[in-house]
């Protein structure tokens, strides 16, 4: 045995050095660069490595790739006789990547082996944005936003979520503002808070903010919209929000958590001519956690529905067989994609989305 463990070691060793030997077939010093700071409005940045070659043989290299496509190698292919050097250039482009940066260039033989590894790093100072970047939404009469999705994730029960839109005023005039609730798309859980004016030049914010009462817990999504008026005038901008309603975690007693676990992430129906009946597939639920899992919410996507139902309880360390059913009568030809969402007491992950795929033919 001991023989064994000796003879295992020297291979590791040997493969180990032979790994070490063929990364230093090319020897750049340094083969790290520091750009230290650079101005994102300077434009791409280069360096040039110079690599020697310290076998006794000529070397060629095949090719030299990247971790990013911000980073752009160039070299030459000529054969690189014993004791002779080569140059590698990295040029690095910072244009949208404010911040720290390292980015690695591996370098290849005609072998296809990896016979250097060279690194860049730095960091870049962000240029100064436009006001049409920091608020990309054109809403009209001057007034500009961040963004007209506002998402919340999971909401919990009695636990306050806020979030908000900004907006600025780039007119020379103040404007009115008002927010007009979508009857068809409302929660009745959402609270607003607009500028009713906003004046010249001002930014702003729209605040958003659901209280799911703890009396009454309300589960799976939760979606408003509301169509935005500047001065009197629609521009056919509505801004939505959306959230997820869940147990909080924090509920569950310890170690009684559920675990939540599908036997597939996707249905697929495959060809289904139009005039088909109902197609059916099946999935099963399970709960490998040590408390009962509790189905809270059961949505269904387009020309979907299933057996599973809110309510439904599963024990620690059983399963159940969902049936998922797909119409295939309504809606058009070709590839059509739809999904089922479940919310369950997991406290880890709490929503599962299942997708349905299908290709429908005449």
């Amino acid at each position: 045995m001991k023989n064994l463990k000796t003879a295992i070691t020297f291979i590791l060793c040997t493969l180990c050095a032979a790994g070490v030997s063929a990364q230093q077939q090319l020897s750049f010093e340094p083969a790290v660069w520091d750009f230290g700071s650079i101005e994102e409005t300077d434009g791409p940045v280069s360096h040039t490595f110079t690599g020697r070659n310290t076998t006794d043989r000529p070397l060629v290299i095949l090719d030299v790739t990247t971790t990013c496509g911000c980073t752009v190698p160039s070299f030459s292919r000529k054969p690189v006789l014993p004791g002779a050097e080569t140059q590698i250039t990295a040029t690095y482009d910072p244009a949208d990547r404010p911040g720290s940066f390292n980015r690695e260039l591996w370098v290849y033989s005609s072998e296809r082996k990896r016979i250097a590894t060279l690194t860049i790093r730095g960091s870049v100072i962000p240029r100064k944005k436009s006001v049409e970047e920091l608020y990309p939404v054109d809403a009209g009469n001057g007034l500009r936003l961040t963004s007209t999705l506002c998402t919340f994730t999971y909401i919990h029960p009695g636990v306050f979520a806020q979030s908000a839109i900004s907006c600025i005023n780039t007119s020379d005039q103040p404007l009115d503002i008002e927010l007009r609730p979508d009857p068809s798309i409302r929660s009745g859980l959402l609270q607003t808070k607009c500028p009713k004016r906003l004046e010249a030049g001002a930014p702003g914010q729209i605040n958003f903010s659901y209280l799911i009462p703890a009396e009454a817990p309300r589960y799976g999504t939760l979606r408003d919209a509301q169509e935005l008026f500047v001065n009197g005038k629609s521009r056919g901008i509505t801004l939505v929000t959306h959230g997820i309603g869940t147990d909080n975690p924090a509920s569950l007693p310890k170690g009684q958590e559920p675990r939540s676990e599908v036997s597939t992430n996707v249905l697929k129906y495959g060809t289904v001519k139009h005039g088909a009946p109902i197609q059916t597939i099946t999935f099963t639920l399970s709960n490998t956690g040590p408390g009962e899992l509790i189905v809270r919410a059961v949505e269904c996507g387009k020309a979907i529905s299933t057996s599973l139902e809110a309510g439904t309880t599963i024990p620690a360390g059983g399963s159940r067989e969902v049936e998922v059913l797909f119409d295939p009568h309504g809606g058009g030809y070709g590839a059509r994609s739809s999904f089922l969402l479940l919310i369950t007491n997991d406290p880890l992950r709490p929503m599962r989305r299942i997708r349905t795929t299908a290709v429908i033919e005449d």
